[in-house]
Parts: structure tokens; C-alpha cells; sequence
């Protein structure tokens, strides 16, 4: 029974990733629509981030009172209201009304589901759950193309709420596997977990929560601005070939995924993250070297992702064995608050970067992040053994 609803959860991480990406593939033609400037998109897209830092904050409350299972129907409700919100939107203001239950049932998803699997399954079963993530990722921009080649870009956000509610009509078949899947004693230990007050105070917590922003701050600046680094610093390029180069990283952590996936539970989570920063670091050096054929800059944003890959995984499955069970929930939201809070605003203070030094400068930019990220980790490890012990 665990590894059916293991297939289940995998399938709601699918349902995750599918609304993250519907925006960028639809802007062009929701922009013309509503006549706004392309950059109005960020706003929408910061309001969705909003909400789902919120929900971050708020999901170690959900969790002590309500079962994860009833957590993942009300929120992948909540995503549907949203994206069939969207798709009859006739004016500009109305995204940002429907981008709050969009945003709203995203981060409480993810924080629920990544606590739940960190206290239930191994970390192998950990990145294969991220690796879904990116499934859904990648499938939501061809529904969109779909629609807007057989009709508008109203439906692909209908087709993709049509998809979500697929996906929930299993979760609600399969609501008795999560009774199956624990035993008595996990109900008291979510009754008597920690909030955020207290697990802050918690040593490692905060070095851990800033370790978690720099990552994500490197990740999202690479999901942002790669296809601009072609463009400012390869020359003669085709702009479809440049437009490509946005699929390195994504593709680059699928594939990070996927390998540890198969070797994380021989290797553990703080080895195996700093294995991946160690290759996160070989990209950025490939990066760095100038003047070079444009497939060696290529293939180093793929090794950079293929690095960064089993961090994020990893860092969420070690709440509950650097923390303890008792605060795992309250370290997971902080955690999904820091990754958004990281991943909304520094791909912007880039972006302000890049203008008056010049995008040549992103290796550096994702270097510092690098750094940061592991050193921070850790210190965070010798922290929280030096306080278990």
C-alpha cells in the first residue's frame, strides 16, 4: 500500500508543477489580449509567489491540525479555482483575484507533501518526487501551446484545470491509502509538533533557512536569465536557438533527480548534496571560460543543473533527521518560505545587476550563491549534531 500511494503522491507533484509554468508560455498572447506592457507579467507572478509564501508560513498550523491528505484536496481545489479563474479572465485586475487561491494552494501543497514523504519515505523516494515536479513543469507549457494553436490562451488554462481535476478525482479515490500508510504513534507526534516561534530558535534552523534562499536564488536566476547570457555573450546566434538554452537548467535537474534518485539512499543527503554543489561548481567554472563555443557555456548550465538537482530534495528530507520530528513540519514551511522569498526577488536584483555591469557577470552571481549555500549548510550540520549530541 505505501508504494501505491507513493505513486499517488508522485502524481500530486506532477499536479504541482503543472500551473509554474503556464504563465511565461502564455504571456505573450495574455499580454496582447489584455494591452499592458510584457513587463506586468512579473506582477502577477510576484502575487502568485506572495500567496505561496504565505501558505508556506501558514502549512505547520495546517499540518498539526488537518491530515496531509485533506491538505492536498482543498489546495489542488484551490489551484483549479485558480487556473479556471485565469481562463475567464476578460480583464487584467482579475488575474490578481484569482492569482490568490493559485498561489495560495501551491505552497501549502508543497510544504505538506515534502514533510510527509521526509517522515515516511527514504530520500531516493525524496528526489523522485522533485524529479515529477519537473515533469509537470515541462508538460504544461505544451497544453498551453495546444490551445493557442487550436484556439486561445484562455484554454490552456482550462485544459490544465481539466488535467488537475484528473488528478484530484485520484487523490480523493485514494484517501484511505494514507490511513494505511501510518500507525498510531504519527498522529501524537503531529499533535505535539513545533511552530515556527519554536523551531526558529532551533540551532541550525536559521543558517539552514539562508543556505535554502541562496540556492534558490541561483536556481531561479538560471530559469530567468540563461537564454539572455546567450544572447549577450555569444554572438551570432539564431533567436530560436537562444530561446532553446531555457530548457538547459530544467532539463539539467530533471536529470540531477533522477541520478540521485538511484543513489541517495547509498550515499545519504549531506554527501549527496555536496557531491551536487561540486559539480554545480564544475558548470560555473565552464561557464566562466571565455571565448569558447557556445556548446561548452551549454553544456556547463547542464551540469549546473544537473548539480543543484538533489539539493533541494536533500536539504527537505534532513529536516526531520537534523531537527527532529518534532519541529520537521515548522522547518519544512520556513524552508518553502525561504525558497520563494529567494526565488521571487533575487532573479530581479540580477536582473538591475546585469544592466550596468553587464550579464557577462552571471557566473559570478552563481558562484557567490554557491558558496553561500554550502558553506551555510555546514555550518548548519556541525551545529545541529553538536546540539543532538
Amino acid at each position: 500500500m505505501g508504494s501505491l500511494l507513493l505513486a499517488v503522491i508522485y502524481l500530486i507533484f506532477i499536479s504541482l508543477g503543472l500551473p509554474d509554468s503556464l504563465l511565461g508560455s502564455g504571456w505573450p498572447k495574455m499580454q496582447a489580449a489584455f494591452n499592458v506592457p510584457s513587463s506586468y507579467a512579473g506582477y502577477v507572478s510576484m502575487t502568485i509567489s506572495f500567496m505561496t509564501i504565505i501558505s508556506a508560513l501558514l502549512s505547520p498550523g495546517l499540518i498539526k491540525r488537518f491530515h496531509t491528505k485533506w491538505i492536498v484536496v482543498v489546495s489542488i481545489s484551490m489551484t483549479i479555482l485558480g487556473l479556471l479563474g485565469f481562463s475567464v479572465s476578460g480583464e487584467y485586475w482579475m488575474l490578481f483575484v484569482f492569482a490568490v487561491p493559485y498561489g495560495l494552494g501551491a505552497g501549502a501543497i508543497d510544504a505538506s507533501v515534502n514533510h510527509y514523504v521526509a517522515n515516511h519515505y527514504s530520500g531516493s523516494a525524496m528526489n523522485f518526487l522533485h524529479c515529477f515536479y519537473g515533469v509537470g513543469a515541462v508538460i504544461s507549457p505544451y497544453i498551453m501551446a495546444l490551445a493557442l494553436s487550436k484556439a486561445r490562451w484562455n484554454e490552456g488554462y482550462r485544459w490544465t484545470a481539466f488535467v488537475q481535476a484528473g488528478i484530484l478525482a485520484v487523490c480523493i479515490i485514494s484517501l484511505p491509502l494514507w490511513k494505511k500508510n501510518e500507525d498510531a504513534s504519527d498522529e501524537e507526534e503531529i499533535k505535539e509538533s513545533a511552530g515556527i516561534r519554536e523551531a526558529i530558535m532551533v540551532p541550525g534552523v536559521i543558517l539552514t533557512l539562508i543556505a535554502f534562499y541562496a540556492y534558490c536564488s541561483g536556481e531561479a536566476t538560471c530559469f530567468l536569465w540563461t537564454p539572455s547570457y546567450f544572447a549577450g555573450t555569444k554572438a551570432g546566434l539564431s533567436d530560436e536557438l537562444i530561446a532553446s538554452f531555457g530548457s538547459l537548467i530544467f532539463g539539467g535537474l530533471m536529470l540531477g533527480r533522477l541520478i540521485a534518485g538511484f543513489i541517495s539512499n547509498r550515499l545519504g543527503d549531506r554527501l549527496l548534496i555536496r557531491i551536487g554543489i561540486a559539480v554545480e561548481l564544475t558548470g560555473i567554472i565552464m561557464v566562466f571560460i571565455p571565448d569558447t563555443h557556445y556548446m561548452v557555456a551549454a553544456a556547463g548550465f547542464v551540469i549546473i543543473g544537473t548539480g543543484m538537482g538533489p539539493v533541494y530534495p536533500a536539504i527537505q528530507h534532513m529536516a526531520p533527521e537534523n531537527f527532529g520530528k518534532r519541529y520537521s513540519a515548522a522547518v519544512i514551511g520556513l524552508q518553502m518560505a525561504s525558497a520563494y522569498v529567494g526565488s521571487t526577488f533575487m532573479p530581479a536584483v540580477f536582473g538591475i545587476l546585469q544592466q550596468h555591469i553587464g550579464i557577462a557577470v552571471m557566473p559570478v552571481y552563481l558562484l557567490i550563491f554557491a558558496i553561500l549555500n554550502i558553506g551555510l549548510l555546514e555550518m548548519a550540520y556541525r551545529k545541529a549534531d553538536e546540539s543532538r549530541r
